[in-house]
């Protein structure tokens, strides 16, 4: 590990600023982490390009070759997408390789249609993780899973789960005729009634508009958590919320 305790330079901020936005993302092929809990989670697995922490900071563990700047707390909160920075931040690579090989027989994923709001999508993520489900597909139109607001809200969960971006129709296509795909739909089936397998693709729809018509063509389980409440009530879940009773639900049925 090697230590420098300097001043953090204008172009160091502006840099670690721009993470926040995809297109520098995308380029740079890097992304920001906070915290001790997140940042401790993703050494495990990746090895940081930089750290920024002040002298509060000690992890019990570091890989070798990792650059630790010493900064004070008014520059790491000048440096911070958090409105409470937590001691370090961390610049960490953009795993290579997530690309979709076909699902696993088996096991139980994810597949996320159109989910737009980074608290909902970190959420999920720390959910699957939760769930023992260690694989995610996405639309292409699904946020950023290394948007800062992302990042945190999956509280170091994004070290154990495989975020892959696809064509949801071409992943669909690619299954076997047998291949279960579970919907959340709200003209389904109580989830409660229904028989659920361990093995199979969970698909849950965009927060105001559910499912996509395509992609709801290509559920063979269409699934509704019903509503308990009589009389006038929610509309509907959050789906962060129906993510967890799903998996919640499949899992009480049996685990692998």
């Amino acid at each position: 590990m090697q230590t420098k305790s300097e001043m953090i330079s204008k172009n160091q901020i502006k840099y670690i600023r721009q993470l926040e936005l995809k297109k520098f993302r995308k380029r740079e092929n890097c992304f920001v982490a906070e915290g001790p809990k997140v940042v401790g989670d993703l050494m495990k697995r990746y090895q940081p390009k930089a750290i920024f922490a002040t002298d509060e900071w000690h992890p019990s563990s570091m890989p070798d070759a990792t650059v630790l700047t010493r900064i004070t707390d008014d520059e790491l909160r000048r440096i911070s997408f958090l409105q409470a920075p937590q001691q370090v931040l961390a610049i960490f690579p953009i795993p290579e390789g997530m690309k979709s090989e076909g699902v696993k027989s088996g096991k139980l994923s994810l597949a996320l249609d159109g989910i737009q709001d980074p608290g909902n999508l970190g959420t999920i993520i720390r959910i699957a993780d939760w769930f023992g489900i260690d694989t995610i597909y996405c639309s292409e139109d699904t946020a950023d899973a290394y948007n800062p607001k992302v990042v945190q809200a999956t509280m170091g969960s994004l070290a154990h789960v495989h975020i892959i971006y696809c064509n949801l129709l071409q992943l669909f296509q690619s299954l076997p005729p047998s291949y279960p795909v579970y919907g959340t739909l709200l003209d389904g089936n109580d989830i409660y009634q229904q028989s659920l397998s361990q093995e199979g693709i969970i698909v849950m729809g965009n927060e105001g508009n559910g499912i996509s018509e395509a992609v709801r063509e290509r559920v063979t389980h269409r699934l509704l958590i019903p509503n308990f409440h009589q009389g006038d009530s929610a509309e509907s879940l959050n789906v962060a919320i129906a993510t967890a009773i799903t998996c919640s639900e499949f899992r009480r049925r049996g685990t692998k």
